[in-house]
């Protein structure tokens, strides 16, 4: 299955923010990281630490259009925040999956099945919605 994604522009000043913040990721993210680089999610490349218009989020694949996002405690007082910058984020069409750090470390193998479970009802989805497209002759193809 290959999709042609959007390029989401991003402020230039995120560039060296980004690089910070992939020098110190958090014990989670890097937990996370581990098992989502290189493809070996099912095959989809996933970026750490990747600027997205004004902000920076924890992981992304372009392909999914699909955030991966690790609360911790550097989260605790910002669920509005978060709220507000998720939903600014996904005005591109992205879609968010959350995670607490302590969930992370705690149950990776468990965080990995919802990925996964996620990623493969979004590939059903998107067949089905490629065969509608075709069946009823329209040019979007999903």
């Amino acid at each position: 299955m290959h999709m042609k994604w959007k390029i989401v522009s991003y402020s230039s000043k995120l560039k060296s923010v980004a690089r910070t913040l992939r020098r110190n990721m958090t014990l989670a993210e890097v937990l996370l990281w581990n098992e989502l680089k290189r493809k070996q999610m099912l095959g989809y490349d996933f970026h750490r630490q990747k600027p997205i218009g004004d902000y920076v989020v924890d992981f992304f694949c372009p392909r999914l259009s699909l955030v991966i996002e690790i609360d911790g405690d550097s989260h605790d007082d910002k669920q509005e925040k978060d709220a507000k910058r998720q939903r600014k984020i996904e005005r591109y069409g992205i879609h968010f999956l959350r995670f607490s750090d302590r969930e992370v470390k705690q149950n990776l193998q468990g965080v990995l099945a919802h990925i996964r479970e996620w990623i493969l009802m979004e590939e059903k989805t998107r067949r089905e919605h490629r065969l509608l497209a075709e069946l009823t002759g329209s040019k979007d193809k999903g």
